[in-house]
């Protein structure tokens, strides 16, 4: 199918289903435009099975959709810049120790809990999994989506907080989970009986401060660039070849894009590039850019609910996505209290919080890209499986609720 047609066809079913929840369902943007894209996907594979004449152009298009590379390579950088450009760094610098705990150790932690209970119960329940594609799972599904996180969490009554600390920590837990994510993949499909720590240093070196570096630099650049025009069509542009040369470079280098984006986003939103005070070219970039977040944000959980029609069928899918969506919630949890009982004068949360920011820590459609870029073996299916029904839950279900966990808990902590 010719690049043009996908994008075109994504784009009018993206608007249909806006247009669907906007007039008749009314649920919140994000929520919405999954559960019917859910909906659309489980009537496709059905209507599929009975005539695949009819559902024909929706399977193949969702063939075609090379989902991982789009998401991890071309939509994320847009998407995380959008996020951190918007982000108040002042509130970020008062919430960085949490930030930080949370999204090294926090996720280093899900990780392990998450292999070590879903290799238990699934061997309880005579499905059998390598050890190591268990952690493998963990590392893809424990660091929270920063897409889904700041689709959700904006219309939430979270503390300010509170929504600093979950907005900072999805936005920098990336770099920490792709590199445990790439350490036990190169293991799993090695076959070497012991991890090579130096290498895996050297790959964080390179990865984490290599692509913080890279998008401080060219947030830098971009910024003195901007600084000094005032045509705001001119600094529109600077900002998306700022992205792009991101994106590009980082990739070549072999350093972290999520990080990299993230930084220079930081960087250039948390300086003003109004020359003087008749200009508003900031503001005016501000909205620019939660424009670009909402319709992309449309547009990836469309191609979520496309991917679905793409899935083998397995006996055990809900068994197997039961589980997950447990686990992760213990795993979560555990990620969260252990920090907060070992280093509380760094973390500085209060226990009374554990639940909210359990509930908070949303996963999306990274976790599903990591997963659909596994190599073909036995257990693809299975991880893959797992993470199509966590990330559902996480958006439709915690989204949905997740006011009633803060109503539930804020009134405690008065």
């Amino acid at each position: 199918m010719d690049l043009f047609v996908i994008i075109a066809l994504l784009v009018i079913v993206s608007a249909f289903y806006s247009y669907l929840n906007a007039r008749y369902i009314k649920l919140p943007g994000t929520i919405g435009i999954v559960t019917i894209a859910i909906a659309v996907s489980i009537i496709t594979i059905t209507v599929d099975r009975l005539d695949p004449g009819i559902a024909r152009y929706l399977t193949v298009l969702a063939k075609n959709i090379n989902f991982s590379g789009t998401v991890l390579n071309i939509m994320l950088g847009f998407l995380l810049f959008s996020g951190s450009f918007s982000l108040n760094t002042k509130r970020l610098k008062k919430e960085m120790r949490p930030v930080f705990v949370l999204s090294t150790i926090g996720v280093i932690l899900s990780t392990a809990v998450f292999g070590g209970l879903f290799y238990g119960i699934t061997l309880m329940f005579h499905i059998h999994i390598p050890l190591v594609y268990c952690f493998l799972f963990g590392a893809l599904i424990s660091p929270t989506d920063p897409v889904a996180v700041g689709a959700i969490i904006k219309n939430s009554k979270l503390p300010v907080n509170l929504e600093t600390i979950i907005s900072g920590e999805s936005l920098f837990n990336d770099g920490i989970g792709l590199v445990l994510f790439i350490t036990i993949l190169e293991f799993t499909e090695s076959g070497d009986d012991h991890l090579d720590f130096i290498k895996t240093a050297l790959l964080f070196v390179r990865e984490v401060f290599g692509g913080i570096m890279l998008g401080l630099l060219f947030g830098f650049i971009a910024f003195r660039l901007m600084k000094t025009i005032t045509d705001f069509q001119t600094i529109v542009l600077v900002s998306l070849a700022l992205v792009m040369s991101i994106s590009v470079v980082s990739s070549y280098m072999h350093f972290s894009i999520p990080l990299a984006v993230v930084s220079a986003g930081l960087f250039a939103g948390n300086r003003s590039i109004n020359i003087d005070n008749n200009e508003h070219s900031h503001q005016a970039l501000e909205k620019f850019w939660q424009l670009i977040d909402e319709m992309l944000n449309t547009i990836l959980f469309v191609m979520i609910g496309f991917q679905m029609i793409n899935l083998p069928y397995l006996e055990n899918y809900w068994l197997i996505g039961g589980i997950g969506i447990v686990i992760i919630l213990v795993s979560r949890w555990f990620s969260i209290l252990i920090p907060l009982t070992f280093f509380r004068k760094i973390v500085n949360i209060n226990f009374k919080n554990i639940n909210i920011l359990t509930w908070a820590g949303l996963r999306g459609g990274i976790s599903i890209a990591l997963a659909l870029s596994l190599p073909a073996s036995p257990y693809r299916h299975i991880i893959l499986a797992g993470s199509y029904f966590i990330v559902i839950f996480s958006v439709v279900i915690q989204g949905l609720t997740l006011n009633r966990v803060i109503n539930a808990s804020v009134p405690a902590e008065k």
